[in-house]
């Protein structure tokens, strides 16, 4: 049955409006952005089938352009579409972090490492530098690979802190395994990186682990 068939109530841009999109599933999220399926399956079915077969939103938002285009219905202008709404989700949410107190506003921070760490298939170490009021001068991914103490160098965080005369930093990874507990190496990198910084008279704040949509913080676990 196509969607036009559906009770008004049921439609999912109708129920958005109605509702917020706080109401609809990911499934009819999705189906919205899609606006239309393909033969015999609705926007909402095909949204269904893409969930399934990337397992999640966030594996859907980061498959590569081959794997994404690979999937029937589903082509490079839907792709370029779909990059372009992430994209925006990104600065949008960057512009929210760096409006106010990134302490008092932790969220915002969160929010936007997740969505730029959180579906990344290799490992990315990124820095989030805070002035004196903790206000964000800049976010910037300093080292890409497999992370270990040999290959996050802290004389070159030491060195973009001193750039951007920044007072704290807020250190941010990935793990494409999906598990957010700290390794050793993560808390051993973090000591040391605390201590480098510590000599310029930079405080870290805070290391955030993303992993996918879960996250783990240094500071709530009262490692800093």
């Amino acid at each position: 049955m196509a969607i036009t068939d559906w009770p008004e109530g049921e439609r999912p841009r109708e129920k958005l409006l109605q509702r917020g999109p706080a109401a609809l599933s990911d499934a009819e999220l999705l189906a919205i952005f899609l606006r239309v399926g393909v033969t015999g399956k609705s926007a909402v079915d095909l949204a269904r089938d893409l969930l399934q077969h990337f397992g999640s939103l966030t594996r859907l938002f980061n498959a590569a352009q081959a794997e994404f285009t690979a999937f029937p219905g589903m082509g490079p202008a839907k792709y370029a579409q779909l990059q372009a709404v992430l994209e925006m989700a990104r600065r949008a949410l960057g512009e929210d972090m760096k409006q106010g107190d990134a302490l008092n506003s932790p969220r915002a921070v969160r929010d936007y490492l997740r969505l730029r760490l959180g579906g990344r298939n290799h490992e990315i170490f990124m820095v989030v530098f805070l002035d004196a009021q903790n206000r964000v001068l800049a976010a910037e991914e300093l080292f890409r690979g497999t992370l270990t103490q040999t290959s996050v160098y802290p004389r070159e965080i030491v060195i973009h802190a001193l750039r951007h005369n920044a007072a704290g930093v807020i250190l941010a990874h990935n793990h494409p395994s999906g598990v957010a507990e700290p390794s050793q190496a993560d808390r051993w990198l973090t000591d040391q990186l605390k201590t480098a910084l510590g000599l310029v008279d930079v405080k870290v704040i805070d290391h955030f682990i993303v992993a996918g949509s879960d996250g783990f913080s240094f500071c709530e676990r009262g490692w800093l």
